[in-house]
């Protein structure tokens, strides 16, 4: 045990044990509040519903994201076939991701978290950055510019599959698999047309939600380079509602994280609350909020 990491062995062994039951449950979560989000179009149909449930699935679409993170960590489910499964046909396909390449940068991101050759640095680097280059940065998220990019991206490889490596070819396959089964689930129900929510979200919430992500764990933090991930990664404690959209199943708590990527998701609040009581979060700056964030990522010029 030290200041650096005040944990105590059984601590650690507690925080990094991994549940079947657990994972299931957090997957369950963000299936049913997928359902949910159309569920509020389909039950009351009118243009508020679609746009209100248009953005909320910008939130589950990260949440997608985050459970695909937490299963290439091997850590969403004890077993490790169910982390590879869930991932491969349920959480990555979701934007025609490919999670296993994915993976293979994140852990590098791991070992040398802002220095020269983390695949991620280009994400934040630069930061803090002015306000209206981050203004300018968002609109593109917000008006579809690099949504329609990125997907455009991904799917211009079903212009010739037979290039692709197998891996990238059954990520796109699984990919079209999985917006097929949306689109039939919805039509079952009487409502093929709520699957544009989707696509809408997509595109034009997604992004913007991905990038604040991003920055606000690495974007303007003490020292980037540091090994230390108090100075090298931001934590952001908000509200649940927040949580529903910006951040959700624990992503916010990013240096919990770093100190320790074995500690699954549905441990990491308790991982933050022990290591507050601990002092570890001495003197460190912890945003009770985004504003917060934006504040520390942004200069007036």
């Amino acid at each position: 045990m030290s200041i650096a990491n005040p944990l105590s062995d059984r601590e650690i062994e507690e925080l990094t044990s991994r549940s079947d039951l657990l994972g299931a449950w957090v997957l369950a979560c963000q299936l049913g509040i997928t359902a949910a989000c159309f569920s509020i179009a389909a039950l009351w149909p009118n243009p508020l519903t679609f746009i209100v449930g248009t953005i909320l699935l910008g939130g589950r679409q990260m949440g997608f994201f985050v459970l695909t993170h937490e299963a290439g960590h091997r850590s969403l489910f004890k077993s490790n076939w169910l982390n590879v499964q869930v991932s491969s046909w349920i959480t990555a396909p979701m934007d025609f991701f490919n999670g296993r390449a994915y993976m293979r940068e994140h852990l590098v991101h791991h070992r040398i978290v802002g220095k020269e050759g983390d695949p991620d640095i280009t994400n934040y680097r630069d930061y803090p950055i002015s306000k209206e280059r981050l203004r300018r940065k968002l609109k593109r998220d917000l008006t579809g510019q690099t949504g329609f990019r990125d997907l455009s991206s991904r799917l211009k490889g079903f212009s010739d599959l037979r290039s692709l490596n197998t891996e990238d070819r059954m990520a796109l396959l699984r990919g079209i698999v999985w917006h097929l089964a949306l689109f039939l689930v919805l039509t079952a129900f009487g409502v093929p047309h709520l699957f544009l929510m989707w696509v809408v979200a997509l595109i034009f919430c997604y992004p913007a939600i991905a990038r604040l992500r991003q920055v606000s764990e690495h974007g303007a933090v003490p020292e980037l380079s540091n090994d230390d991930p108090r100075l090298n990664t931001r934590t952001t404690t908000v509200s649940p509602l927040v949580r529903l959209l910006l951040c959700p199943h624990g992503v916010n708590y990013h240096v919990e994280h770093h100190l320790n990527a074995a500690i699954p998701i549905y441990r990491l609040p308790r991982a933050h609350k022990l290591l507050k009581e601990r002092g570890y979060f001495e003197n460190v700056n912890i945003p009770h909020s985004y504003s917060e964030v934006l504040h520390q990522i942004t200069h007036a010029t």
